[in-house]
């Protein structure tokens, strides 16, 4: 069977839905439907049935291992129940109640390895490795610890554990500590009773007892106030929460997941978090690494965004440039998955063709320029000429603009991060007036990131003082 264009193609990230990834013009015509409209649409809404099913026909291909070619089908003009990740060949002009011939294949590539697990993307080893903690942890009860820098998806990986769990089903609450504040984190985590302080006019139920039953997601878990870290070291030993302003305890069944983009092993040294917490939470730990440690999946990631958004902004991108994509592989990422999300939902409603090209990211890699040059009037004790910062280099090619985003201090492989010395990490200690936050974007890193450097030079924040 000579080998044409499918007439369709459907994808499936990990587990999730089965969406219409490209559908050919004259399948479209035929459907009455733009092909643009439906692209990371579920295929059930918009596509017919077929006799025989081809649930049946894909089941075969996908359970027995083997290709189908040359298959008779006929298309039904009803609305259908199912249909699978295959691509469609073959399809006659002829469609409606027509007898037409298909095949089904397996897509035997490289990039056939899994790419999506739950809401999770990636084909990097690292990632797998994530994929394979979530399905190993997930039929356990014990507390789990997710780190990773802000940005990298903790959240989704916590959500992939609950519905892995027997607790499916049930509740999945979440709570950021640095969110709330710290007089009313008490309430929230564990409830109060009416009149128990101003403004408490009712009893509240705190995400304890909301999560009765399934999961409670605790972002940020490291920055938890110490005073209110010893009552969430009861509920984990017994299961006992009481309210704020109440006197009795409630027997409770929640699994608890905490995340942190800061090393909870130096929180502990720094008297910052109570060690016999971080043993109880701790138990499991899965460590979610930044993009710019798997750029080899921005790729994915990138598609399944141009995906969501053609969708949302009913655009009909097919696809970043190789110049595109490789300039994206090339820049460090700190605000990690959230940020390169955030950047192709900017190019994306910006876009006018149906391929985005390097030229798209022109402004925000002047915004990058202008974000990674130093304070004016800073002194070079102050901004060590090594640190590490993203430089965008233009280079004129024929009439297509090529950029290379080159990492300081020259000579260090491009989009891997610079270690960093004492004497740098001192300097922009000092920079910052002591805020470690502000040392580390003068440094261009993370804050967990610095704090690893600050692990690995066995220094503490009294000593850089």
């Amino acid at each position: 069977m000579p080998a044409i264009a499918p007439d369709l193609m459907l994808i499936r990230w990990g587990h999730g839905e089965w969406q219409i990834k490209s559908l050919s013009e004259r399948l479209a015509g035929w459907l009455q439907i733009d092909p643009a409209r439906v692209r990371g649409r579920s295929p059930q809404q918009f596509l017919p049935p077929t006799t025989p099913s081809l649930i049946d026909l894909v089941s075969e291909v996908l359970e027995q291992g083997y290709d189908l070619t040359d298959v008779k089908i006929r298309l039904l003009p009803e609305q259908p129940e199912f249909l699978a990740d295959i691509q469609f060949a073959g399809l006659t002009d002829d469609y409606l109640g027509q007898l037409v011939r298909i095949s089904l294949r397996r897509e035997t590539t490289a990039s056939k390895q899994e790419v999506g697990f739950r809401n999770l993307i990636g084909g990097s080893p690292a990632m797998r490795e994530v994929f394979r903690k979530i399905r190993l942890y997930g039929a356990s009860d014990a507390a789990v610890i997710i780190t990773g820098e802000t940005g990298a998806g903790k959240e989704l990986v916590a959500r992939a554990l609950h519905e892995e769990s027997n607790r499916r089903g049930k509740p999945f609450a979440v709570l950021n500590c640095t969110a709330v504040s710290e007089q009313l984190l008490e309430s929230e985590l564990f409830g109060h009773e009416r009149g128990s302080f101003t403004g408490a006019i009712r009893e509240h139920r705190g995400y304890f007892e909301r999560a009765d039953g399934g999961t409670l997601f605790l972002d940020e878990i490291g920055d938890m106030p110490s005073h209110l870290q010893s009552k969430l070291l009861r509920v984990l030993e017994d299961g006992q929460v009481q309210r704020v302003g109440g006197e009795k305890s409630r027997q409770v069944d929640v699994r608890v997941i905490g995340a942190t983009n800061v090393p909870l092993e130096q929180a502990v040294a720094d008297h910052r978090f109570r060690a016999d917490l971080y043993h109880r939470l701790a138990v499991l730990r899965i460590h979610l690494p930044a993009l710019s440690e798997r750029v080899e999946d921005i790729p994915l990631l990138a598609d399944l965004f141009l995906q969501q958004f053609n969708v949302k902004y009913g655009k009909r991108i097919q696809r970043l440039t190789g110049e595109a994509l490789r300039l994206l592989q090339s820049y460090r990422w700190p605000g990690n998955v959230r940020e390169l999300r955030n950047l192709l939902e900017r190019v994306v409603v910006e876009a006018e063709t149906e391929a985005i090209s390097v030229r798209a990211f022109a402004e925000w890699i002047r915004e990058r320029q202008q974000f990674a040059q130093p304070p004016i009037n800073t002194s070079a004790t102050e901004n060590p000429q090594n640190l590490p910062v993203v430089i965008p280099d233009f280079r004129q090619h024929s009439d297509e603009t090529i950029v290379d985003a080159a990492l300081i201090p020259a000579g260090r492989g491009r989009g891997i991060r610079a270690d960093l010395s004492e004497a740098n990490i001192r300097a922009a200690y000092r920079a910052a007036d002591g805020n470690l936050s502000a040392a580390a974007r003068h440094l261009g890193v993370h804050r967990a990131t610095l704090y690893r450097h600050l692990q690995r030079l066995n220094l503490s924040r009294e000593q850089l003082s």
